[in-house]
């Protein structure tokens, strides 16, 4: 899929706040917890859960989220297709890094193993 200026736009300025519970119900819904989320999140963008709980509280879009956050060099070994846009290919660092959160989710919520999702070894 193309990736529009108003595309990039829309994902920036959407909340964290607004999504996280979507993460939330799609990871319990297939059997996983509300723990292995937040380490993923961890994993990406260095917030702990008291960090995650002031983000979600001030209601940050996700542009803030993600210039505050401390990105795991290792997201970069985050490829594949999410919501039909091919990761690697996203040109807009917000939008990208917004991804690569839903491409973890979404394999976490599949059942991928943990040292799968957190790239160890990579």
């Amino acid at each position: 899929m193309k990736v529009t200026p108003e595309h990039n736009e829309r994902m920036a300025k959407m909340t964290f706040a607004s999504v996280y519970p979507h993460y939330v119900t799609k990871v319990e819904g297939k059997g996983r917890t509300i723990d292995e989320l937040h380490e993923v999140i961890e994993w990406l963008t260095g917030f702990d859960v008291p960090a995650l709980n002031t983000l979600i509280n001030e209601n940050v879009t996700f542009e803030s989220f993600f210039n505050r956050a401390n990105l795991n060099p290792n997201a970069q070994h985050i490829t594949g297709v999410i919501c039909g846009y091919r990761i690697e290919e996203l040109e807009n660092p917000i939008t990208r890094q917004v991804r690569y959160l839903d491409k973890l989710v979404d394999e976490l919520a599949k059942g991928r193993k943990m040292e799968k999702i957190l790239r160890k070894g990579e």
